[in-house]
């Protein structure tokens, strides 16, 4: 019996911006995938969950690395709706591909039900197969989530070297 790693659940989004066309994690395959799921009306998102985004969106190469956002909104869904969205985005300048999650009659969007989310600030880490690497709620430290990202990077050049 094998304790291999699960791949990812898919993402299930209802519009992407900053992107010509809808993501799905099997396009990315080959490269180490972020995702930071956040909410714009979210303290933690905003001071730390975002710019964290930001900084690796900006330090990894995007051969590498691929840098998502996903707006999943769990409350006040009447004041986070996509055209807020995208005012959001542009404000805040953020230029890394944001899906909203598709949202379901339970409350709970789809993606964030998916990956069992305890709310937001949310940093999932994808490998270049695609799965499930590590899942942290909260503030990771930016050493931490970057010794991670090079470990999958390192990885996935040392597969490639074998095979």
């Amino acid at each position: 019996m094998t304790n291999a790693p699960e791949l990812a659940p898919s993402l299930t989004v209802e519009q992407w911006f900053n992107t010509d066309e809808a993501l799905q994690l099997d396009q990315l395959r080959g490269r180490v995938v972020v995702i930071e799921a956040f909410q714009m009306l979210c303290p933690g998102c905003v001071s730390h969950g975002i710019p964290q985004a930001q900084r690796i969106y900006e330090s990894f190469s995007s051969a590498e690395v691929a840098v998502l956002g996903l707006h999943t909104v769990f409350e006040h869904h009447a004041a986070m709706t996509p055209v807020s969205l995208a005012a959001f985005l542009h404000e805040y300048k953020i230029r890394f591909p944001v899906g909203v999650d598709m949202p379901q009659a339970t409350g709970m969007p789809v993606t964030m039900s998916a990956y069992a989310m305890q709310g937001t600030p949310t940093l999932i880490l994808v490998d270049a197969q695609g799965r499930l690497h590590k899942q942290w709620f909260g503030a990771p430290p930016d050493l931490a989530v970057g010794a991670e990202i090079m470990r999958l990077i390192l990885g996935r050049k040392n597969q490639s070297a074998i095979e």
